[in-house]
């Protein structure tokens, strides 16, 4: 009701009103008052005062009599129009000086106070030491009634003589005042609110104009500007308003536009970015950023329990731009990398938390340290056998046969050879991962490269008394690829069935297709591979027997050469399932062919 700055208006005139009025009337019935107090101990000041010295001097010699009652009774009557006594309001009583006990007066015992006044007990106390000059004439504002209390003494004779008036008169007169307050009120009331309604009306119209148009722009309408009626302050606030609105429209539209080129940002960046507010509470994250952190992130989740343990949240807000943090934490099997920055104050703002997967650059380092020391390895065998065996040779001073002179050299020249291999094979591998190897792709017979790659490893197979078997090949179509690389790819994966199999052993191949694809099995009963390293079969300078393989003059790139080629060719190369010992390795291949570059 009061919300409408009509009725504000109203009722400031009205409470400025009533305040006013009652004010005023606070004042009169103060001032009546205040004299009607003042004019009774004036008039008794004036009675019984150095003025009427003979009344004074009359009361104690009549006081001296024996019946001094009755006697004072008669003077006061012949006083009483100077006194004021009307009988009514304003009585006198003479009162026994020592005990206090009512002998007589112009009204009975019943209107003396039930309870002795300060007054009284001032004159009391002049009696009872014997000092006339002790008057109790004390005035009380708040007091109900007006007394005097005059000590008379004459010879053994000690009488009070008390005046006491009650008010009433001027309650009376203040009911008067009231009476004419109230009615002058509600008349000023009643001009007030007619006044207070037509300057309300000329002051709020066109606020409440100015209202309907920022309504307009708080509900995103910007196109109706308001029409300046007045030159006054009114006026120059609908014109400022206006310039507002306009000035609105631009900055919301830019801001919409930077809003929606982080939010396009945020949506497709590949780091996570998750940011709370000052509480510690989420206020935004992308779908990278749930990804990475393998749940569901809604705004229940908070600061504390998503990265409580990487970095304290109010150290956090107490960092100063542009100092930020960083940290890293393991969510299953991805490392991540954390950057905490606060934004704004610790009142508006909060803490914005970019995370980037860095499981790919982990494992690369952890890949390119173990190729490294494998490389190492690898190279330092050889070129050990070589400077030992050449050291021999050249301390010797001939004294070494020469059918052992010539042996030392066969190992010197072996191990050069497994050298200059895996130098080759590196070689192979570098050019692959850059892309720079070209496939001189060909349409041939699938069947025919299988075929000869089993005739050439047929005398490797009968040297360790393997049974090395192929299936029918009938049927399978022409394929498009780089047959040299594919029957590299074969001649790699028969030959470690040879070498990984026990003499004795079996080897099978089998092969066929599908709509899109050829496929081939080497099958063979040989070591195997441990179930705790399927996964690195593939992986460079692994070796499941590393005493066979070197014996066999492997160098441990093998599979991992021959899967980048089949990865060229579109295709898949991969460790099958198996029962029993062995092992088996499938060749995927599309009869297509790799698609044009």
């Amino acid at each position: 009701m009061f919300r409408s700055l009509h009725m504000k208006l109203m009722l400031i005139l009205l409470l400025l009103i009533t305040s006013l009025m009652a004010v005023v009337g606070a004042f009169l019935t103060t001032s009546v008052s205040s004299f009607y107090i003042n004019t009774f101990y004036q008039q008794m000041a004036d009675v019984f005062g150095e003025e009427h010295r003979d009344f004074v001097s009359d009361l104690r010699a009549e006081a001296a009599h024996e019946d001094g009652a009755e006697q004072l009774q008669e003077l006061m009557k012949a006083y009483a129009g100077e006194l004021g006594i009307d009988y009514r309001s304003r009585n006198y009583f003479i009162l026994d000086g020592h005990t206090g006990r009512f002998l007589s007066g112009s009204a009975g015992e019943e209107s003396l106070p039930r309870e002795q006044t300060a007054n009284l007990l001032t004159a009391r106390n002049a009696v009872a030491q014997n000092d006339p000059t002790l008057v109790g004439d004390e005035s009380d504002i708040t007091a109900d009634y007006m007394d005097v209390a005059i000590p008379i003494l004459g010879g053994d004779n000690a009488y009070i003589i008390y005046i006491l008036d009650t008010k009433e008169s001027v309650s009376e007169l203040n009911s008067q005042l009231f009476t004419i307050i109230m009615q002058a009120m509600v008349i000023g009331l009643l001009i007030s609110v007619l006044l207070s309604f037509l300057l309300s009306k000329t002051m709020v119209g066109p606020i409440e104009k100015l209202t309907a148009g920022a309504e307009k722009v708080a509900a995103g309408n910007f196109d109706s500007a308001l029409p300046v009626e007045s030159t006054d302050e009114i006026g120059i606030l609908t014109g400022t308003f206006n310039e507002m609105a306009s000035i609105l429209q631009e900055t919301l539209a830019a801001v919409e536009n930077e809003r929606d080129k982080l939010d396009t940002l945020f949506l497709h960046m590949t780091d996570g970015v998750v940011a709370f507010n000052h509480e510690g509470q989420l206020i935004h994250c992308n779908p990278a950023a749930n990804t990475m952190l393998h749940r569901n992130v809604d705004n229940r989740c908070t600061y504390e329990e998503l990265f409580g343990a990487v970095y304290p949240f109010r150290e956090m807000l107490a960092l100063q731009r542009p100092n930020y943090a960083e940290g890293e934490m393991v969510v299953e099997d991805r490392t991540l990398e954390l950057y905490l920055a606060p934004f704004s104050d610790q009142a508006r703002g909060g803490v914005l938390i970019v995370l980037h997967d860095v499981t790919e650059q982990h494992r690369n380092e952890e890949r390119r340290k173990e190729f490294v020391a494998n490389v190492s390895h690898e190279l330092r065998t050889p070129l050990t056998n070589v400077r030992s065996y050449a050291e021999t040779l050249r301390d010797a001073n001939g004294d070494i046969p020469t059918e052992t002179a010539n042996g030392f050299l066969d190992i010197i020249i072996t191990e050069t050879d497994r050298m200059t291999h895996i130098v080759q094979d590196l070689l192979t591998l570098s050019r692959l991962d850059s892309g720079h190897t070209e496939l001189a792709l060909t349409r041939f017979s699938f069947a025919e490269a299988i075929t000869s790659v089993c005739r050439a490893n047929a005398l490797a197979a009968k040297n360790h008394s393997h049974q090395l078997t192929c299936g029918s090949l009938e049927g399978l179509p022409r394929i498009v690829g780089d047959r040299r690389r594919l029957e590299q790819v074969m001649m790699n994966i028969i030959g470690n069935a040879i070498k990984y199999t026990p003499d004795g052993g079996h080897i099978r191949i089998t092969a066929g297709s599908t709509d899109t694809d050829v496929w081939m099995e080497v099958c063979d009963d040989g070591i195997g591979i441990p179930e705790k390293d399927r996964d690195r079969i593939f992986d460079r300078f692994y070796r499941v027997d590393k005493a066979r393989s070197r014996e066999s003059g492997g160098t441990g790139l093998g599979l991992s050469i021959a899967r980048e080629l089949v990865l060229r060719h579109n295709g898949s190369l991969a460790l099958a399932p198996h029962e029993g010992p062995g092992t088996t390795v499938r060749l995927v291949l599309p009869i297509a062919g790799p698609p044009a570059s």
